[in-house]
C-alpha cells in the first residue's frame, strides 16, 4: 500500500511541475493547481508576518535567539499586517483602473489611503501630497529610503499573478516599485516576484533563487548579495549562523536609512535573509521560518516572503495542515483598509493570472491553461547612493555645531508617563529665523520632525537655494518625528554651509507654520566595506 500512495504522489507531483506540454511549446498547468499554489503563497504571507511579528527589529547586527512562540490561531493577526493591505491597495487601484493603471494612480491609491506608512512608502505619500509624482517620488534625490525594504515586501501579489512569466512580473514589478523605491529597493521587488513566478514550475529552491537573479543587473548589490548567501550556503551547508555572521561582516553597515545605528531596513539585507531561510530551511516550512526570522532585522517581513515561496511551490494543500486551519479560519475576514479577505484576495489573483497569461500569448480554455515561457529580461542598473558613506550625527543641542538666528525654542517631549521630558528638537515659525551648519563631506540630511502645524522653508547648499521645503504631514493620525526633511548627495568632497530659512509659509490644511530641526547625519564619499571584502574562507 506505501508503494502505490508513494507512487501516486510521484504522480501528482509531476502534475503540478509539468513543464511544457508535448510540441506546443507552452507549459501547461491544471487551474485547480493554479489557484492552490496562488492561495499558497497568500496564506504563506499571512503565516510568515505573523511567525516573526513579535521579533520584528528585536535584533539588529545579532541573531535573534530568544524563544519564538507561534501558535496557528496567531494568523488572525495577519488581517492587521501592513505586509499585507498595502499590496492590497495595488489590487483596489487594477479594481478600480484596470491592469494598465498608470504610476500616477497607484500612487495616488496609496497616499490617500487611510493607513500609516513609514520609510520609503511613506515618503512617496509625502512626494504625492507635494506634487512630486512617480517616477521621481522613489528617486533618491527626492526619497532618502530609495534603498529601502518597502517594494520588496509589496511586490508578493505581482509574482502571484505571474505563474512562469518573469518578464511580465519585472514590467509590472519596475512600474510599482518606482513609486517608492529606486535601485536595490526595486530590484528586492523584482526578485521576490521572480521567485515566485519561477515557483510554479520549479520545485528545487535553489534553482529557483538562481534563476530568479536572472531578473536583476548582474552589477547591482542585490544580486551580489544573493550570490554571497549560495557561496555562504556551499561553504557552510548545515550552519546558518556561520554564514550569517559572514554575511554580517561584509554587509550589515550598507544601510543608508539607518545609518550610524544598527537600524537596517535596507532591501538587499533583508532580502538576504529571506534568500537564507530558502536555503537553509530545506523546504521544511518551520525551519524556514525560524532561520529567516532568526537573521533579525525585519524580521516579520522576511519570513513572510520566504513562506511564501514554499506556498507557491507545494501549494496551498501541501502547507502543514495546522496552518491551513488557520487561513482557513479567517478566510473570509477582510484585511484592514481593504476590500479584500484571503478567500477573494485568491481568486482576484487568479484572474489576474488568467488574464495576464492571455495577454502574454497563453491559452486559457475550459480546464486547460498554457502559459508561454519567458526568458528573464535584467533591468537597468540603478544605484541609489553610490560611494555613499555614512561620516557622524550632529545634533541640534551640540555645541560648535548648528548656529540659530532669530527667535529659536527647544521643543521638549515627554516620552512616556513618569518620564522626565527631554530636548528634542528646535523649532521656529518666524519669517526669516536662520539655522546654519558648516560640515565637511559629500553629502548631508537634516532630520526633524514632520508635523501637522509643519510649515515651509527655504534650504541653500553653499549659497545657492536648493529646494523650498514643505514639513506638513498629518494623515490618518500619523506625524513623523525625527525624519529625514531634506538631503543632498554628491557634493564635492570638502567644506560645505547648509543654510535654512524659515518661510512663515504653509499649506492650507496645516495648523501652522513651524520648522522643527533635531539633527544632521552627514555622509562621505569612498569604498564601501563589501567591495573589497573577503571572506574568511577564501
Amino acid at each position: 500500500m506505501k508503494k502505490i500512495f508513494g507512487f501516486l504522489s510521484v504522480i501528482l507531483v509531476l502534475g503540478m511541475f509539468s513543464c511544457k506540454e508535448s510540441g506546443t511549446g507552452f507549459r501547461k498547468i491544471d487551474p485547480a493547481v493554479l489557484k492552490d499554489k496562488i492561495a499558497g503563497g497568500w496564506a504563506g504571507k499571512m503565516i510568515g508576518v505573523t511567525y516573526g511579528a513579535p521579533t520584528e527589529f528585536k535584533a539588529g547586527g545579532k541573531t535573534y535567539e530568544d524563544p519564538i512562540n507561534w501558535k496557528p490561531e496567531d494568523i488572525k493577526g495577519s488581517i492587521w499586517q501592513d505586509d499585507i493591505y498595502v499590496q492590497l491597495t495595488f489590487l483596489m487601484t487594477m479594481d478600480k483602473f484596470g491592469m494598465d493603471a498608470s504610476q500616477k494612480q497607484f500612487q495616488e491609491m496609496l497616499a490617500k489611503a487611510g493607513y500609516p506608512l513609514w520609510h520609503a512608502n511613506m515618503q512617496a505619500r509625502k512626494n504625492y501630497l507635494d506634487s512630486i509624482f512617480a517616477p521621481l517620488s522613489g528617486n533618491p534625490e527626492y526619497n532618502i529610503h530609495a534603498d529601502d525594504i518597502d517594494f520588496q515586501i509589496e511586490a508578493d501579489y505581482i509574482g502571484f499573478m505571474c505563474p512562469g512569466m518573469p518578464r511580465t512580473a519585472s514590467g509590472i514589478a519596475d512600474k510599482i516599485g518606482h513609486i517608492m523605491n529606486y535601485g536595490d529597493g526595486v530590484y528586492g521587488g523584482i526578485f521576490v516576484a521572480a521567485l515566485y513566478a519561477e515557483a510554479y514550475f520549479e520545485p528545487d529552491i535553489r534553482k529557483i533563487v538562481k534563476q530568479a537573479l536572472r531578473s536583476l543587473p548582474e552589477e547591482s548589490d542585490y544580486h551580489k548579495i544573493v550570490e554571497d548567501v549560495i557561496k555562504l550556503h556551499g561553504h557552510y551547508p548545515s550552519d546558518w549562523r556561520a554564514a550569517w555572521q559572514e554575511l554580517e561582516n561584509k554587509w550589515g553597515d550598507v544601510d543608508i536609512c539607518g545609518a550610524g545605528t544598527d537600524f537596517n531596513i535596507d532591501a538587499k539585507l533583508n532580502g538576504a535573509y529571506i534568500v537564507m531561510g530558502l536555503l537553509y530551511g530545506d523546504g521544511d516550512p518551520y525551519k524556514t521560518l525560524e532561520i529567516s526570522t532568526r537573521c533579525g532585522q525585519d524580521s516579520d517581513c522576511n519570513p513572510s516572503n520566504a513562506l511564501a515561496v514554499l506556498g507557491v511551490i507545494n501549494g496551498f494543500s501541501g502547507l502543514p495542515q495546522e496552518m491551513q486551519d488557520g487561513v482557513k479560519a479567517i478566510g473570509d475576514s477582510l484585511f484592514i483598509f481593504t476590500t479584500y479577505s484571503f478567500n477573494s484576495a485568491v481568486q482576484s489573483t487568479y484572474n489576474y493570472a488568467l488574464d495576464l497569461i492571455s495577454k502574454e500569448g497563453g491559452r486559457v480554455t475550459g480546464n486547460r491553461i498554457l502559459i508561454r515561457p519567458q526568458e528573464p529580461v535584467r533591468p537597468r542598473l540603478e544605484v541609489a547612493f553610490p560611494n555613499i558613506l555614512f561620516d557622524k550625527k550632529i545634533s541640534v543641542f551640540e555645541k560648535g555645531g548648528f548656529r540659530f538666528t532669530g527667535a529659536w525654542k527647544p521643543l521638549e517631549v515627554n516620552y512616556g508617563a513618569g518620564s522626565v521630558p527631554v530636548r528634542q528638537s528646535m523649532y521656529s515659525d518666524r519669517p526669516g529665523d536662520e539655522l546654519v551648519l558648516e560640515f565637511s563631506g559629500t553629502g548631508i540630511s537634516l532630520t526633524g520632525n514632520l508635523y501637522r502645524d509643519g510649515g515651509k522653508a527655504d534650504v541653500y547648499i553653499d549659497g545657492k537655494l536648493h529646494r523650498t521645503i514643505d514639513t506638513y504631514y498629518y494623515f490618518g493620525n500619523q506625524q513623523q518625528p525625527e525624519e529625514s526633511m531634506w538631503h543632498i548627495m554628491g557634493l564635492t568632497p570638502g567644506e560645505h554651509k547648509v543654510r535654512l530659512v524659515v518661510k512663515g509659509e504653509k499649506r492650507p490644511e496645516s495648523s501652522g507654520t513651524r520648522i522643527y530641526v533635531s539633527s544632521a547625519n552627514i555622509f562621505r564619499t569612498g569604498s564601501k566595506k563589501n567591495e573589497n571584502f573577503r571572506f574568511s574562507f577564501e
